[in-house]
């Protein structure tokens, strides 16, 4: 998929120099605004953001600005892991396995055999790595194939981070926790302290760690895992992914775009709530594609010009030969992201599998993109 997304800067919160306790800050890769659901750095200034409809972003000054990597695939992402600045695996819906060798100029599909949703992944180097989901898979050879392993539970498994080999923690739903010391052949169970799902973590060493989740929970623990105390992020939004480069400097990301960066691992936190309005049309791919027999169209309407706060837009499928299918939106709409569901139907009847085209128009804004209907 190619994403002509237009990237704001970054959004970046200075604060007074009496608030010296603060660690926290809110940042903000616009206009993206997809939900970040993965992030890692490889130093204090380099790192790469995933999340939904195969955004990928990548940042090489700490978080002050960000820039979009062209995947192809509109699956959504929900972790990343790499080793250098070159070498990356990115993991996602319907089994997806991603990889790069070049920093995220390129990427290609990897097969992981698997249809099931994978939520993270972790590599301790070029071969050995870990993806963990509704399944753990391992590989050995950089992704080139990957073994099922048996986790001991049937709960989900939505964040993993391995130290070395064989030393690893996964989280996953009603505050899982699970450790390996022997490069997944076993895991065993740890106590949480919570019941809210557990959606990433993140080891700098064997001892220290933080794993992030639901209604913005972050738990740290500087002893591998046998305590876990509770942090206060200042959110209540969903923490989805989490990256620290040693025991004091980390990034968390989540609903809506948030992204948090920390100086001194975690002790305070605060959320600085900053103006999102987008500031140009997108027209997403939709998702998912092919589809049957309903697919999501998502959009973005910039702020109008023309005084009124609203824009008049039109959103319609075609067939092949440019016949009109179906109108989705013929309205005004105010600033902000929309989606709608095609079900794969004309006015009048169920549409056969083949091409079509849906094209969104705004004032002097217009797009088109392909999608596939498979019956």
């Amino acid at each position: 998929m190619k994403r002509s997304f237009l990237l704001f800067a970054l959004l970046f919160s200075l604060l007074s120099s009496q608030i010296v306790f603060t660690q926290w800050f809110w940042q903000n890769p616009l206009p993206q605004g997809n939900f970040l659901r993965g992030v890692k750095f490889i130093s204090s200034t380099t790192g790469w953001a995933v999340g939904d409809w195969g955004t990928i972003l990548r940042t090489t000054n700490g978080g002050t600005t960000w820039q979009a990597q062209s995947i192809g695939t509109a699956n959504h992402l929900s972790g990343v892991s790499f080793t250098d600045l070159n070498n990356g695996t990115a993991v996602g819906g319907y089994g997806t396995i991603l990889r790069t060798t070049n920093g995220g100029t390129t990427w290609t599909s990897q097969s992981s055999g698997t249809t099931s949703y994978l939520y993270d992944v972790s590599f301790t180097d070029l071969n050995n790595g870990t993806a963990v989901g509704g399944t753990i898979l391992r590989t050995t050879n950089g992704g080139t194939t990957w073994q099922a392993q048996s986790s001991g539970t049937t709960n989900y498994l939505f964040g993993v981070s391995f130290t070395d080999l064989n030393n690893g923690t996964a989280v996953g739903s009603w505050g899982t926790i699970l450790r390996t010391t022997n490069g997944g052949t076993t895991w065993q169970a740890q106590s949480s302290g919570t019941t809210n799902g557990l959606l990433d973590v993140s080891f700098t060493d064997l001892n220290n760690g933080t794993a992030v989740g639901s209604w913005g929970t972050i738990l740290r623990t500087t002893n591998g895992g046998t305590n876990w105390t509770s942090q206060s992020s200042g959110t209540t939004n969903y923490l989805y992914g989490v990256s620290f480069t040693d025991a004091n400097n980390g990034t968390a990301v989540g609903h809506d775009g948030t992204i948090l960066r920390t100086t001194n691992g975690g002790v305070t936190f605060v959320e600085e709530k900053l103006d999102l309005s987008p500031v140009n049309f997108i027209l997403y791919q939709n998702y998912p594609n092919p589809f049957n027999p309903s697919t999501t169209i998502k959009y973005v309407v910039s702020s109008p010009a023309n005084g009124t706060g609203k824009q008049y837009v039109v959103l319609k499928v075609y067939n092949i030969l440019g016949g009109e299918i179906s109108t989705l939106v013929n309205e005004e709409k105010s600033h902000g992201e929309y989606e709608v569901e095609f079900v794969g139907r004309s006015e009048a009847s169920t549409l056969p599998s083949g091409i079509y085209f849906y094209r969104l128009q705004a004032g002097d804004y217009f797009e088109t993109k392909k999608m596939i209907l498979l019956r």
